[in-house]
């Protein structure tokens, strides 16, 4: 029948503005900001650098490689790659972001940047109240105000960063694994490079 979704629609609304009257349960809105809703896990605001460890600017999963930089469409992540080398969270050197600028007034929190790390330095928060009066340098967050804990991580989101953990403890114990087969093969390289040739005594 022609307008039965329009029809539906509008039952509900009108059951939800009726019952509002007498049921807690019919009530679609709250008295924000006194009151609040607990955002659902899906929910995804503006991007946040990841952390690890206790020592942020030490254990930003970032290396810099710019390609979320690339491919954000209304392009407002702004970085610079360091020059050097510094231990991350776990001892290994790597290159930093020297400068890491999101420009909140223009991200369309779309998640593109998210999905292109390769990474996972790089995540939605479910922050959304950041008014202020400075329409252009309050909205430009710098890499440390944007980093936040593998901790909050796992507070907004708590499936996802299980994943994210489990991925990433799957991607150590291969790298690990393979480093120490690199060094059995050398150290075994090495022992028959040491030996005497046969039959070297006669």
């Amino acid at each position: 029948m022609l307008g039965e979704g329009i029809l539906k629609g509008l039952a509900e609304t009108a059951r939800n503005f009726v019952g509002s009257y007498f049921s807690a349960e019919r009530l679609t809105t709250v008295q924000y900001p006194e009151q609040r809703i607990e955002p659902i896990e899906a929910t995804r605001d503006f991007p946040f650098l990841v952390y690890d460890g206790a020592d942020w600017e030490a254990g930003l999963r970032c290396v810099a490689c710019q390609i979320c930089e690339k491919e954000c469409p209304p392009k407002c992540i702004y970085i610079e790659k360091s020059t050097d080398k510094k231990p991350d969270a776990l001892g290994k050197p790597q290159f930093y972001p020297a400068r890491f600028d999101i420009d909140i007034s223009v991200c369309m929190s779309c998640q593109i940047c998210v999905e292109v790390c390769p990474f996972e330095a790089i995540k939605m928060d479910t922050e959304f109240e950041l008014s202020t009066d400075d329409r252009f340098g309050g909205l430009l967050y710098n890499r440390k105000e944007l980093a936040k804990s593998n901790e909050h991580y796992h507070k907004i989101h708590p499936t996802e960063a299980a994943q994210v953990d489990a991925h990433l403890a799957r991607e150590k114990a291969k790298s690990d694994a393979k480093a120490k087969a690199a060094a059995e093969s050398a150290a075994a390289k090495a022992a028959a490079s040491a030996a005497p040739p046969a039959g070297g005594g006669d």
